[in-house]
């Protein structure tokens, strides 16, 4: 049986931590995995040097994820048709906006039997409907694609501290697959066929971490933050069920990828953060954005945005009332103190 080649799209915060992961599970599963890990990484000068050849000498993504070390046979590559030769396994984690111009590059250098994952955290909502990312990855590539999201930190990740992740795989055989390149000790993997929901959840709880910051910045303490959490637990579980049915399953948001997720993010990451600062100073999300995030984008706004444009297309905005509301104090200048009145 020939060995699965294994290709990294994307070499970000997340996109090092889960290198260090795959790679040591290639060297671990040689049955099954070629060692060597190719990572595309987009080029970029750090003290005048290319990362990759930092990456490739140092075994460290510096400008990332400074501070910890990857396996060796991970290796930098910064052409994404180098990178992607012939691979039979491809990880998906670059920026959603990215997804499109990397498949196009990738068609036609895949392996023949080459199957997909997105780590890729959220989905496209318009007001004509929704798109999850893994779809758009099996229509530009024509394989399949399954996804992957959970309560997962990248720096805590990366530092080994104990935490679980879902994998949503309509194939049980691939599903296998995924979970011996991903399972650790310190990253406990859980096999589900339902991956429309997995990603779902992904994209909703940000809506709801930002209410969570509103509720922060406010004073209010845990009980109003748990009221929030569990609301927004509820609104995603009934979008689940009313625009995918039996698609969604409801045991999936009590998976990592939909409870612990919620709560993870809720209690820190970005959204929540931008939302404290939004209530303490009333400055704009765009210039809380830049201040705070490093060059990062804030995702819990936009989609907030997406899916009142989409719900309100079919006259339910008020069947969600929490998702409403966060949108109202984001874009109509509602007051913050509407996170608790109008919920």
């Amino acid at each position: 049986m020939s060995l699965e080649k294994v290709c990294i799209i994307g070499s970000g915060n997340w996109g090092s931590a889960i290198a260090k992961i795959v790679g040591t599970n290639t060297a671990v599963h040689t049955q099954v995995f070629e060692r060597t890990v190719r990572q595309w990484v987009f080029q970029e000068k750090v003290n005048g040097e290319n990362l990759t050849d930092i990456i490739n000498r140092e075994h460290e993504n510096v400008k990332y994820l400074q501070g910890v070390k990857l396996p060796e046979h991970v290796v930098a590559i910064p052409d994404i048709v180098d990178a992607c030769k012939d691979a039979t396994l491809v990880v998906f984690v670059v920026p959603h906006q990215f997804v499109r111009g990397v498949c196009e590059q990738m068609k036609g250098h895949l392996a023949p039997n080459a199957r997909a994952i997105s780590l890729i955290k959220g989905l496209e909502i318009t007001s004509s409907g929704t798109r999850l990312f893994s779809e758009e990855i099996e229509r530009l590539l024509n394989i399949p694609c399954a996804a992957l999201s959970g309560a997962n930190i990248a720096d805590e990740v990366a530092r080994e501290k104990f935490c679980e992740s879902t994998v949503g795989c309509q194939n049980i055989a691939d599903g296998q697959l995924w979970h011996k390149l991903f399972d650790t000790h310190y990253f406990r993997i859980n096999v589900i066929q339902d991956h429309v929901g997995v990603q779902l959840c992904g994209a909703l709880k940000n809506v709801v971490a930002v209410g969570a910051g509103f509720s922060d910045g406010l004073g209010f303490g845990s009980n109003t933050k748990a009221a929030i959490i569990r609301r927004g637990l509820m609104e995603m579980r009934k979008f689940g069920q009313m625009f995918f049915g039996d698609m969604v399953q409801t045991e999936t948001f009590f998976e990592s990828c939909g409870a612990a997720d919620l709560i993870t993010t809720c209690s820190g990451g970005r959204n929540r953060k931008v939302g404290e600062a939004y209530a303490k100073t009333g400055k704009p999300i765009d210039v809380l954005e830049k201040e705070l995030l490093n060059g990062q984008k804030l995702q819990g706004t936009l989609t907030a945005q997406e899916v009142h444009e989409f719900l309100a297309a079919r006259q339910l905005a008020h069947e969600f009332p929490l998702f409403h509301t966060v949108y109202r104090i984001v874009y109509e200048n509602a007051p913050v103190e509407c996170i608790t009145r109008d919920i």
